[in-house]
């Protein structure tokens, strides 16, 4: 027989929120977070897109993260830790620091040995890694360029000349732990360590579908009986000195742009949809346990989850397979997996993203499995896209939205490219089950069924 899982925690930091009451509170007011991308950028490249969705300053300190372990540790791993300890408190968990050096910690009243650790991302560390590799290849020559200049007699070109060395950023040193911040495996391996978490401990890199993969392998880890807890989930960091992570996605025009108005360029499922809103990170960790163990330490259960499923494309590193077969297969799949029908599904956290192909197939796909009535929402429409953080803040998203019997609105939709059941006002709706899906680069799909707990 199959185990139940329960949710009991959830943390999360992201450009609209850094705890789950303002995060929950912003999205239902339909804030968003939008700006010019750093003036210093444009010195590098021309850009199509102008705007992004900055993540302003985390304080890690509050969470008992040291400056020396900020120093230490990619902002990946930091925003993992962040939201890992946002979901024990919310859990009702009760940790104590066991090695004051190391700053460690156990938790009480829960056996290590099967608790287990499950992260996404997509590209967890790259910020560490162009940061250091910057120093390491610009710091000499750069060191040796403004010698050179500083011997040149009196001439014009001399202070264009200095002007456009100086633009080569480089940080003042490089930083020892250089391999360990780079590594996409260090946002889970840090979760293990630092609570002292001995169950199997895994990453999971899937592109977009990152955070929703590591979620539902996770919750499979549970139900079967391999741990009787883990932490959940999916973070990202996409800032670089250069903007060169945000031209890589602009050079391909899979980014907004083209609006007089900022705030109305990122527009999911909309007619007039250009592209995604970059966001620069974020991410959230859920905290699931086996349901009869929950119970009995008295927690707070804030949903359940009930399948999960993930296919391939098998198509394309980069397009979305145009007939959706595959996405139908993993929907079908994963209702399956939970005993359900699709007529059960009262609400879809959708992928959304606002590019052309994405959305259209995505809405075809709703309307062919589901129907009109099922409503349909995007939060990449608030937050822009966070890559492999997306699926696990859209979890949190899903769950918040079965407890809250409510979700948030599909922003600057005004002009709906399928006759859906879009979410346009936030009212009151019985949302009972829901299902959170997720599409990465390289043909990864994966989608979660969640419902309440009953």
């Amino acid at each position: 027989m199959k185990r139940r899982v329960a949710i009991t925690g959830l943390g999360i930091i992201t450009a609209l929120g850094q705890d789950i009451q303002t995060f929950w509170s912003n999205c239902l007011t339909a804030k968003t977070s939008v700006s010019p991308i750093p003036e210093h950028w444009h010195h590098y490249a021309d850009y199509n897109s102008q705007i992004w969705s900055p993540l302003l300053y985390v304080d890690y300190e509050q969470y008992g993260i040291t400056r020396l372990e900020q120093k230490q540790l990619d902002e990946s791993s930091l925003i993992a830790l962040a939201c890992a300890f946002q979901a024990l408190d919310l859990a009702g968990l009760t940790y104590r620091q066991v090695d004051k050096k190391r700053n460690t910690y156990d938790i009480a009243a829960v056996d290590s040995e099967r608790f287990g650790v499950f992260m996404g991302t997509g590209i967890g560390g790259i910020s560490s890694f162009g940061s250091n590799f910057s120093n390491h290849m610009l710091n000499r020559q750069t060191k040796s360029l403004l010698e050179s200049i500083s011997t040149l007699e009196k001439h014009a070109d001399v202070e264009h000349l200095r002007t456009s060395v100086e633009r080569l950023l480089c940080p003042k040193r490089f930083n020892p732990f250089a391999v360990s911040m780079t590594m996409p495996n260090a946002c889970a391996g840090n979760l293990g360590i630092k609570f002292r978490l001995l169950g199997s401990n895994n990453t999971y890199c899937a592109a977009c579908a990152s955070g929703t993969v590591a979620i539902g392998q996770g919750f499979k880890s549970v139900r079967s009986g391999e741990h009787d807890l883990a932490l959940v989930g999916g973070v990202e960091y996409l800032h670089d000195d250069y903007g060169g992570l945000f031209y890589s996605f602009d050079t391909v025009r899979a980014l907004a742009s083209g609006h007089e108005n900022p705030d109305a360029a990122n527009r999911p499922f909309d007619r007039d949809r250009s592209g995604f809103l970059f966001s620069q990170g974020g991410g959230a960790v859920l905290l699931i346990e086996e349901l009869v163990h929950a119970r009995q330490r008295g927690a707070r259960i804030y949903g359940e989850l009930l399948g999960y499923a993930e296919t391939s494309d098998g198509y394309n590193i980069m397009m979305i397979e145009k007939s959706g077969y595959n996405i139908k297969r993993v929907i079908k799949n994963a209702l399956a997996d939970a005993g359900l029908s699709e007529k059960a599904i009262d609400y879809i956290n959708s992928h959304g993203t606002g590019t052309q192909l994405n959305d259209a197939t995505e809405a075809e796909i709703i309307e062919n499995v589901f129907g009109r009535d099922v409503l349909v929402n995007s939060t990449k429409s608030l937050i822009g896209h966070t890559l492999g953080a997306s699926g696990a803040i859209e979890a949190v998203v899903t769950v918040l939205s079965i407890q809250n019997k409510t979700t948030h609105i599909c922003r600057n939709l005004d002009h709906p490219i399928k006759n859906l059941n879009f979410v346009t006002h936030t009212n009151s709706y019985p949302i009972k089950t829901a299902i959170s899906q997720s599409f990465g680069f390289g043909g990864h799909n994966a989608v979660l069924v969640i419902g309440e707990c009953k």
